[in-house]
């Protein structure tokens, strides 16, 4: 088993960002005097397109309020930006990877203005190979940003692993006949996790680097 594309989502796997999301809907919820969900109702949703999220997280929004809703949860969560930070190691994993040229993709479910920001805020920009965002496609766990990263990168399905902390980035795999490998220290549970039957459940970049690395470097030189 050699993988020679890895695919990353971005919010709760390399960027420690969860948090920051989380408070941003429920801010935006008192702002707009709506019921406040739980931080988990909140989390269980990340990795979704923002709209898909907040019809299951915020059940009483409507069609009408969502521009201001929108409006203030991107406030919420601009106010928080200066906390962001890559988890540790995420920097130097996919360094390493780029350097065995081992192809690098990222699947999210943030907008594309939303991923270009932080790729250049974060300086990760050149070390991938493709990405697709939530607006431009169909949303996780449909398998279109796969098929898509796929074709473009002219890459078989056997030879692709995605790894997200949500059971959306590993349904997603399932759905497009990829591998999944899951992470514990983002938004959805262990538990979450193992029911969509991934390669391996980890708590840690460090962990995944462990894993991966040799599953890659054999991939990286086909």
């Amino acid at each position: 088993m050699s993988y020679s594309l890895v695919v990353f989502d971005w919010d709760g796997t390399l960027m420690d960002s969860t948090h920051s999301i989380v408070a941003a809907i429920q801010g935006a919820c008192r702002d707009l005097d709506l019921a406040v969900p739980s931080a988990s109702d909140a989390s269980w949703v990340i990795g979704l397109s923002l709209e898909s999220a907040l019809r299951r997280a915020v059940p009483e929004l409507t069609q009408a309020m969502l521009p201001r809703f929108l409006e203030r949860y991107r406030t919420h969560y601009l106010l928080r930006d200066p906390e962001l930070r890559l988890f540790e190691g995420a920097r130097e994993l996919l360094t390493e990877l780029a350097e065995q040229n081992v192809r690098l993709a990222v699947a999210t479910g943030k907008s594309r203005v939303g991923l270009t920001r932080a790729l250049a805020a974060t300086g990760l920009g050149p070390l991938f190979d493709a990405t697709r965002t939530a607006d431009e496609t169909f949303s996780k766990p449909h398998p279109a940003m796969l098929h898509e990263l796929m074709q473009e990168l002219d890459v078989a399905p056997d030879r692709v692993v995605m790894i997200g902390d949500t059971s959306h980035d590993l349904q997603m795999a399932i759905n497009a006949g990829v591998h999944g490998l899951g992470v514990t220290y983002g938004a959805h549970t262990l538990k979450e996790l193992e029911g969509c039957a991934p390669q391996a459940v980890l708590d840690s970049v460090p962990r995944v680097r462990e894993w991966l690395l040799p599953r890659v470097l054999a991939g990286a030189e086909l």
